[in-house]
């Protein structure tokens, strides 16, 4: 008998718009009341390194990502602007959510399953590793 191959995970599923909608007004509402006075009040433009000049969110897929908006550009180069996602409410069905977080990996690890939308808010305020990196 062969050891199994892998493990069953349930599938991220896509919310219905009305749940889209509520979960981008809330979290709007999160990033300019609370994440963007906390950790970006001022953007401090810098000649030699890449600097943060927004917070903000968006559907991709099934999952409601957090995102800060660089802009990169020294004297000797053109001024060029990405974005950056640092956190992500993963769609699961029934209103639950999966909250990730990016790693340095550039993979996405669930740190806390199941969460209704006002849990994953909660643990947005509570947990280090969701917090912007700016």
């Amino acid at each position: 008998m062969s050891p199994a191959r892998g493990v069953w995970v349930k599938k991220p599923s896509a919310p219905p718009e009305p749940l889209k909608r509520e979960v981008a007004a809330r979290c709007d509402i999160y990033i300019s009341q609370v994440l963007v006075p906390r950790h970006l009040p001022v953007i401090k433009p810098h000649a030699e390194y890449n600097f943060a000049i927004g917070l903000r969110g968006a559907w991709h897929g099934s999952a409601y990502r957090f995102i800060v908006r660089w802009r990169s550009g020294t004297n000797r180069t053109p001024v060029e602007e990405f974005d950056s996602p640092w956190a992500r409410f993963q769609h699961m069905g029934g209103g639950r959510f999966d909250l990730g977080w990016m790693r340095h990996t550039g993979q996405w690890w669930t740190l806390q399953r199941g969460l209704t939308l006002d849990e994953a808010l909660a643990a947005m305020e509570s947990e280090p590793v969701l917090q912007p990196i700016v």
